[in-house]
């Protein structure tokens, strides 16, 4: 698949990518929620409808920020991981988060309110390594069919 762009500016390209309200959901339910089965996103408090959520799981491989593979031990469930290309996007998160922190609490005053959003309060860049680390680590762990997978 080719993705189109509308111009050649690079804020106008990422949001011709990320600009779908289900984009960085799925990316933030993979990367802070440990999601990874398309049974995992569908049982989400998010609440992403199948046929949307088979568009946009596709549309994340085919840019390049997910990858789609097996468990060895199981081949009819497939498991998506974030590529190098997605973790990247863990900045973009965090910056996303902190400012709904900060300018959403009056109109919607149940975001979360927690150790974790005190931690991201206090250092963002630990906060943003911290998950990368802490998937890294999933990753490595992960039993994967062996079929030519990098996080890249």
């Amino acid at each position: 698949m080719r993705q189109d762009f509308r111009c050649n500016c690079p804020f106008t390209s990422a949001l011709d990518v990320l600009g779908d309200k289900w984009i960085l959901v799925i990316v933030k339910q993979m990367l802070i929620e440990g999601k990874e089965t398309f049974k995992d996103f569908t049982e989400s408090e998010e609440s992403i409808a199948t046929n949307i959520l088979s568009a946009k799981l596709k549309f994340l491989e085919e840019v390049g920020l997910i990858k789609k593979t097996q468990r060895p031990d199981n081949k009819k469930t497939n498991l998506y991981l974030l590529t190098e290309k997605g973790l990247s996007l863990t900045p973009i998160l965090v910056e996303l988060a902190t400012w709904s922190d900060k300018n959403l609490r009056d109109i919607h005053p149940t975001i979360v309110n927690g150790e974790a959003m005190e931690f991201l309060r206090n250092d963002k860049t630990a906060f943003a390594n911290e998950i990368e680390k802490r998937y890294r680590e999933k990753l490595a762990t992960t039993p994967i069919r062996k079929q030519g997978f990098r996080a890249s």
